[in-house]
């Protein structure tokens, strides 16, 4: 599972500057007025080679007659309760405040790790007013100004610390492969389990979000297994108002770790939506397999090409990485719906694939002298020896004589001539250039 981080704190103390600069983007709008983060942030983040999530919980709801009871109260709990380390942001320009004290007495009952991070420590002045927030009672006590980035390592090394080894070994190729149905709310995700598994394991209603948790299926049947994960829908964020849903989105960012492919339902009617790309980067980022289900063709009006045409426009909207593998079905009629498990299957093969070194420098080495590397600086670059890593993501190494000027045209080259040669559908491929 992934690990998670939440960041929590009243309005106003600096948690989406600090949930930018972990992300390294500006993805939450940060002001100087309080209250501004009213939807829940979320994204993937790495620290010393270790990924993590993080969530950014809003606090402020204009119009609420008790801004910590009715708000942040709820959001902190949840978030206790599903991120595994967190984040208590407080302000040392303002120093302790009520609402510092009821968020330290929640926190001090969880068992979680909490970090109590003292943010706009700037200069030495504040430094010393600082020192007040050690009375707060918390063993991990930070300080950082997260607007310049200054004290953040620190923090970043003592969180990741807590983040177990991956482990790269065959063992867990030995389990049963664990497939994440994934899409927006209201595309047919339940019906899918339903019409797989022959029975009512899941509420299927019309109402969007019905499923408020993951769900776990053992499926074993005309000689295929492997593990089904139902989860809720992940909305677009502008949409996730209702605190049950913060929760559902969590738990579903949660099976994507946990899955080895991902079955991204889309809806026929509606296509490719901006909050599917999401989805589906998500999927990438983290490296899980992804294969793309087009839900509902059974009310799609149909001429001699429409099924290619719509593949052909669904891979353009999800270049530079579209080879991806695209089944229409119908959940309610039950049309290629195992068909789509035998293509999950082929994705979770490609995934575990490893390929001999021989026969990888024999295919490769061919391939970069059919179409050398561009010349930077005066300089001819030249692959000597191409490896696979021993990764869970099938990830390559390319040692040349030049590693940093190989650009991304000529990695896009080498990585179609991979997918051309050794079939990885489905899979995101990762390619690292070292020092020969």
């Amino acid at each position: 599972m992934g690990f998670t981080v939440a960041i929590v704190g009243r309005p106003n103390v600096g948690k989406s500057t600090l949930f930018n600069r972990l992300l390294v983007q500006r993805k939450a709008i940060v002001d100087d007025v309080s209250g501004v983060t009213r939807d829940r942030q979320y994204g993937v983040s790495d620290w010393n080679g270790k990924n993590y999530n993080v969530i950014d919980t809003g606090g402020f709801v204009h119009g609420s007659e008790d801004v910590f009871e009715k708000e942040i109260a709820k959001q902190v709990l949840i978030a206790v309760e599903e991120a595994d380390a967190i984040l208590f942001m407080v302000d040392a320009g303002t120093g302790i405040t009520h609402l510092d004290e009821e968020m330290a007495n929640v926190l001090r009952k969880s068992i979680k790790p909490v970090f109590l991070t003292v943010n706009k420590v700037d200069n030495n002045d504040r430094m010393l007013d600082a020192t007040e927030f050690y009375s707060m009672g918390f063993d991990n006590v930070y300080f950082i100004a997260s607007a310049s980035g200054s004290g953040t390592g620190e923090l970043l090394d003592a969180v990741v610390a807590l983040i177990p080894e991956e482990r790269n070994d065959d063992g867990e190729n030995d389990e049963l492969p664990k497939f994440a149905i994934i899409g927006q709310p209201n595309v047919g995700k339940s019906s899918l389990l339903n019409a797989l598994v022959g029975k009512e394991r899941t509420i299927v209603s019309d109402i969007a979000g019905t499923t408020r948790d993951t769900i776990h299926t053992h499926y074993n049947l005309f000689q295929k297994e492997f593990i089904l994960i139902d989860t809720a829908g992940i909305r677009r964020k502008a949409r996730v108002h209702e605190d049950l849903e913060f929760y559902s989105v969590i738990r579903a960012i949660k099976a994507v770790d946990e899955a080895d492919v991902c079955l991204l339902l889309i809806d026929a009617e509606k296509g490719m939506t901006a909050q599917d790309l999401n989805i589906f980067s998500l999927a990438v980022k983290k490296g899980k397999g992804v294969l793309l289900l087009v839900n509902k063709w059974d009310l799609v009006k149909k001429e001699t090409n429409t099924a290619k045409e719509y593949e052909d426009e669904l891979k353009k909207r999800l270049a530079p990485f579209n080879d991806v593998p695209v089944v229409f079905i119908s959940a309610l009629e039950k049309t290629r719906i195992f068909k789509g498990m035998e293509t999950a299957l082929e994705v979770f093969e490609n995934r575990k694939k490893k390929v001999s070194t021989s026969k990888l420098n024999d295919v490769m080495l061919k391939a970069v002298q059919m179409h050398h590397a561009p010349v930077v600086r005066g300089h001819a670059i030249k692959i000597k020896f191409v490896t696979q890593l021993p990764t869970v993501v099938p990830s390559f190494a390319f040692f040349c004589n030049f590693p940093d000027d190989v650009k991304t045209p000529y990695r896009n080259y080498l990585e179609n001539q991979l997918r051309k040669n050794f079939d990885f559908s489905g899979v995101p491929v990762r390619l690292y250039f070292r020092k020969k």
